[in-house]
């Protein structure tokens, strides 16, 4: 019976922090961050001024839950190794990531939070600092840290990793995240989310793939010798 309870604790206080997550997001984007008062969202979020401070009791604490929690959605924690593919199939690995990237910034909320960041960055640089530091960086990290792991491996060719990373995860954003930011109806079908990751994958594939053996084997054969 106490385990019971314990959980539907948990469940009460997880959806009382999902419910002042999603308050404040939506405050933020209508009033801006220095116009939107901790009491103004809970009042929004349905809880007491008492509930909210005890979670976030700053409002800086509160805008950093939303930063780390978008960024982690539906992606896994980007510090931890275990959610990154395998090594040993660039294309599966790179297929993995490359839709679970579209789903993350695809999201409304990740919309949301890019704008109220941008918005807000003359006034609060501390929250463009706050979204690169603890969201964009560590996913960024994690997709490096793949494609340094298939190097070692030798199952791709990535002596930049950091250049192959922001290429990879630059070509989906730039069809599914950024004419989001600027067209308020932008909103392409799945199939067409799908088939731009493919290309991504596919771009990737084309410029990292390992060189077969044979293949440089018959470069070697066929070039001129050397003082021709």
């Amino acid at each position: 019976m106490a385990a019971e309870l314990s959980a539907h604790h948990r469940r009460l206080a997880q959806q009382k922090r999902e419910a002042i997550t999603t308050a404040a997001t939506e405050l933020f984007l209508e009033r801006g961050y220095d116009g939107t008062s901790l009491a103004r969202i809970a009042e929004a979020a349905g809880v007491s001024k008492s509930t909210l401070f005890k979670q976030f009791p700053t409002k800086a604490a509160l805008f950093e839950a939303i930063v780390t929690e978008s960024w982690q959605r539906d992606a896994g924690d980007a510090d931890d190794a275990a959610a990154r593919p395998r090594t040993g199939d660039l294309r599966a690995g790179l297929t993995t990531i490359g839709h679970r990237y579209a789903d993350l910034v695809g999201q409304p909320g990740m919309t949301a939070l890019f704008r109220i960041v941008i918005a807000e960055l003359p006034r609060f640089p501390e929250l463009g600092r706050m979204q690169f530091q603890l969201g964009k960086l560590p996913y960024f990290t994690s997709v490096q840290q793949y494609l340094e792991a298939e190097h070692e491996a030798g199952n791709a060719e990535v002596p930049d990793a950091t250049s192959a990373a922001n290429q990879f995860l630059g070509m989906i954003a730039n069809y599914v995240l950024w004419p989001r930011m600027l067209l308020t109806d932008w909103d392409p079908a799945a199939s067409d989310i799908h088939d731009a990751v493919e290309q991504a994958v596919q771009t990737m594939l084309a410029r990292y793939a390992p060189t077969r053996r044979s293949d440089r084997v018959s470069s070697r054969l066929t070039a001129p010798p050397a003082g021709s």
